[in-house]
């Protein structure tokens, strides 16, 4: 089934419009001027640690350790990303280093 280009529009439109009210409601919610409660102040300190955790339980949630490979190419991955973002404290260099570890790996060591 094909939709419409009409429908299309609306469906995009719809997104926008979604995508735009979540970006903007913290600001309309919490002006500058405007102290954000004591739990919301809270939120913004635990959270992204919190995501970062149930990130890495989730990506290694699959990983066999009795069979090959063993979780080498995630656990060279795992050292990689530490050791540049001790090095180089650069979250997005860190990520990209890792990732480009593993899919290195994976694809012309552990193949």
């Amino acid at each position: 089934m094909y939709l419409t280009p009409l429908q299309t529009l609306i469906i995009i439109a719809a997104i926008a419009l979604g995508t735009m009210f979540t970006r903007f409601l913290p600001f309309l919610l919490f002006p500058e001027k405007k102290t954000p409660p004591l739990y919301i102040n809270y939120l913004g300190k635990v959270l992204p640690s919190a995501i970062i955790g149930l990130l890495v339980v989730y990506c290694m949630k699959s990983i066999s350790f009795i069979s090959s490979p063993y979780g080498i190419p995630e656990a060279v991955a795992v050292l990689s990303i530490l050791l540049l973002h001790l090095w180089k404290r650069n979250t997005l260099l860190s990520i990209a280093g890792g990732t480009i570890v593993y899919m290195l790996l994976v694809q012309y060591v552990f193949k």
